[in-house]
């Protein structure tokens, strides 16, 4: 079997049958041609003769200058493609196997601050229409906790401003309904009256949410650049990207006492564990919560 066929049958399994997202797929890709590219002048050139120990070369090549998180998607990338092969009757064994994935330390984004966020917010001119739809955008991320595929997806269609709630398609294709607040609302509203306004060139685009000044969906890249520039604008010192805002929704609905289920179902996450990770609280917030609480936290000693 040639490299192209198995890679491009593996992404269609993960496309039609696990129904992960098209930069997951391309990720996967990169990460297949790479191995690709590694066996070229090997006589085991094939996904069906190659063996454990040049695979662990590999592995260990890529590893002496990439980051580990990169190394633990090679690692998902390479058994998920070699079981899939498993699966399919073209191989006996996986040789990724028994390859172990690189410990992975906690890593959370900074988390802004109730008052920074204001100030990103002010940044966006609201004396034209780019700020307004701007202003628009950054309130849907903090508002939400929407991740940026997650806005870039969003289409007029899925808003529901009597009931309330949006309509998000999340990871792995599966949709949730998200609640948006009256503010976050007003903003949309607001931009919605320019969007009226702009000549959609793309019929792709005919239902997108936001869009760029020459009427198509804007990009994931368009997004970083735009919050970018505004935290910039704004004097913020620290790195801010969509995942910022949407980890600062989280951490701040968790101080001010929300449950911490109710933040997993916003956010979209499979599993609660993941929210206990992702949602960062220091010492001092939860000694406060036990105190004002717990019945044990109230009690004075005698």
């Amino acid at each position: 079997m040639e490299w192209a066929t198995a890679i491009q049958d593996y992404l269609n399994h993960l496309h039609i049958e696990r129904g992960l997202s098209t930069n997951t797929r391309i990720n996967y890709r990169l990460d297949l041609e790479k191995l690709q590219d590694f066996l070229v002048e090997s006589p085991a050139n094939s996904p069906i003769k190659i063996e454990q120990e040049l695979l662990t070369q590999f592995v260990y090549d890529f590893s002496k200058t990439k980051h580990p998180r990169s190394q633990a998607r090679l690692m998902s990338s390479l058994k998920g493609f070699f079981n899939y092969l498993v699966a399919e009757g073209l191989r006996e064994d996986n040789p990724a196997a028994l390859l172990d994935s690189p410990r992975l330390g906690l890593y959370l984004p900074d988390t802004l601050s109730i008052e920074e966020v204001e100030t990103l917010l002010d940044a966006c001119t609201e004396n034209d229409a780019l700020g307004r739809r701007n202003r628009a955008i950054l309130e849907t991320l903090y508002g939400c906790g929407l991740r940026v595929s997650e806005l870039t997806g969003l289409q007029l269609s899925d808003l529901f401003f009597e009931e309330g709630y949006m309509r998000i398609i999340g990871k792995g294709n599966k949709q949730r309904l998200v609640p948006f607040a009256p503010l976050t609302q007003k903003y949309i509203r607001i931009y919605l009256e320019d969007r009226q306004g702009v000549s959609i060139r793309d019929p792709k685009s005919q239902d997108t949410l936001f869009l760029s000044r020459r009427g198509t969906g804007l990009t994931r890249a368009m997004i970083f650049t735009i919050i970018k520039r505004l935290s910039q604008d704004a004097g913020i010192q620290k790195k801010v990207s969509p995942h910022t805002l949407r980890h600062s929704f989280a951490t701040h609905l968790l101080e001010n006492g929300a449950d911490l289920r109710a933040i997993q179902l916003m956010l979209g996450h499979s599993s609660i564990t993941t929210t206990e990770v992702y949602v960062h609280v220091d010492r001092n917030h939860l000694t406060k919560i036990l105190a004002d609480f717990h019945p044990r936290g109230q009690s004075k000693p005698s």
